[in-house]
């Protein structure tokens, strides 16, 4: 348990040396902090909860290195509550209780409880804090970076409000390490190290939003060029290129980045962008998204948004999909967008999707509805006896192989349309082409013969 013990929420003690550059760094006033102006900026939700009186619950919401924990902390700096910090990884329900009790040991002054990572608190334990957010012995905040509509329980998010926090903009990036190299008592000023405009950039473009990661890159880059010329002045750009080589892009593999980014890719198909869905395409694959999930959801595309309009699509993607089981990365990648650009620019129906899933209501309500007898296999002559197949018409010995008037739905569903095409490419000509055999149908039926 971190308790800071003071009013202001900082340690007794300056940072150390072997301390990261990011923790060292840490803002020490709200005034200090960079970015997320749509949270701190005047009249800003942020702004108004550190001037209520009393404070509020709430959960800090954002990807890595966004501030959550240092927001938290400026929080009860800046409204002279005390501050107990916890972290969902290492505390359990007992490092909970023993939080409580110091904050009901000490009413002079509020308490704020954070816990960071609070979803990895199971649901039993998130409910541990309930009792003593209701009667206003802690202010909690908990940090996440997982939707908490899916990880908090409803009791604990109905007691708190939420803040979406943003990844950090390269500009915000290159200012705070702009600050960490001028800085030479928690920074790297005292090293005298120069870096170039165009370097900076880099590793703000690497950090991807994440400023913890922009600093730590920055303190690495400065070592590796102070270890290969110890009388250097600054630090090259190539220097910089190596330490940032294979940086990596925010995306969780499986969660609201990953879901976000599949939604992408599938609606930019569907609004048939082709440029939009090459991007989200190449975004999950530089993530490090499995190819093969890729390649089975571009196939969930072709059948459910692009249908009978160009039959095409189901094809293509199956084969973009064992091409790259062939091929395997990089190559098999590139098949697998031909068949994405394919499926954007296709003429679009969700007409068998909507027709199934209609058909799939009507078994729902309905239940298990007979097998009309006229339809029904009849392969003995018990069968038969009974009446199975009786007056069944083959379709090939009717006129232009199609029995006008015959009826294949159970009785109580006769005249269900599912199946409803677009006038858009293939679907067009099968449009027609129903509309016509319906016709014949209806004619058959009111006349009450056949053709």
């Amino acid at each position: 348990m971190d308790d800071t013990g003071s009013p202001d929420g900082t340690r007794d003690a300056g940072p150390a040396a072997w301390q990261p550059l990011a923790d060292r760094m840490r803002p020490r006033s709200l005034g200090e902090v960079v970015g997320q102006s749509q949270l701190l900026g005047p009249g800003k939700p942020l702004s108004s909860l550190i001037q209520a009186r009393p404070l509020h619950s709430a959960i800090l919401w954002g990807p890595p290195g966004t501030g959550k924990t240092t927001l938290a902390r400026l929080i009860a700096q800046a409204t002279g509550a005390r501050f107990i910090g916890l972290s969902a990884v290492l505390a359990g329900v007992k490092d909970v209780r023993e939080a409580i009790a110091a904050a009901q040991g000490d009413r002079a002054q509020p308490t704020v409880l954070f816990l960071d990572e609070v979803h990895r608190f199971n649901k039993a334990q998130q409910d541990a804090f309930l009792p003593f957010v209701e009667d206003g012995t802690v202010i909690f905040i908990g940090a996440t970076t997982e939707n908490p509509s899916f990880e908090l329980n409803n009791a604990l998010l109905s007691r708190a409000r939420v803040y979406v926090l943003r990844p950090l903009e390269a500009a915000d990036i290159v200012t705070l390490l702009r600050r960490a190299l001028a800085d030479g008592e928690r920074g790297l000023g005292a090293l005298g190290l120069g870096f170039s405009d165009a370097a900076l950039e880099a590793i703000a473009q690497a950090a991807d939003g994440d400023a913890r990661r922009a600093l730590n890159l920055l303190d690495l880059a400065a070592g590796v060029g102070r270890a290969a010329d110890a009388q250097a002045q600054s630090v090259s750009e190539e220097t910089v290129a190596q330490v940032v080589a294979g940086s990596w892009r925010r995306f969780d593999r499986g969660g609201d980045a990953f879901h976000d980014q599949i939604s992408a890719l599938h609606k930019s198909v569907r609004g048939s962008d082709p440029d939009a869905a090459l991007y989200w395409l190449a975004r999950m694959l530089d993530g490090g998204c499995d190819p093969r999930y890729l390649a089975r959801r571009v196939v969930r595309m072709a059948v459910e948004d692009i249908g009978l309009a160009d039959p095409r699509a189901l094809t293509m993607t199956l084969e973009a999909w064992n091409a790259y089981e062939r091929l395997g990365s990089p190559e098999g990648e590139l098949a697998i967008a031909q068949a994405v650009v394919f499926l954007a620019c296709a003429a679009k129906s969700n007409a068998v999707y909507k027709g199934f899933l209609a058909a799939q209501r009507d078994v729902a309500q309905h239940g298990s509805l007979e097998v009309p007898l006229h339809i029904r296999n009849a392969p003995t002559r018990l069968m038969k006896d009974l009446g199975h197949g009786k007056d069944y018409r083959y379709a090939h010995d009717e006129p232009d192989g199609f029995a006008a008037g015959e009826c294949y739905l159970p009785e109580g569903l006769a005249g269900r349309h599912y199946y409803e095409p677009t006038g858009r490419g293939m679907e067009a000509k099968i449009a027609g082409k129903l509309a016509d055999l319906r016709e014949r149908n209806r004619a058959a039926r009111q006349r009450g013969r056949p053709e």
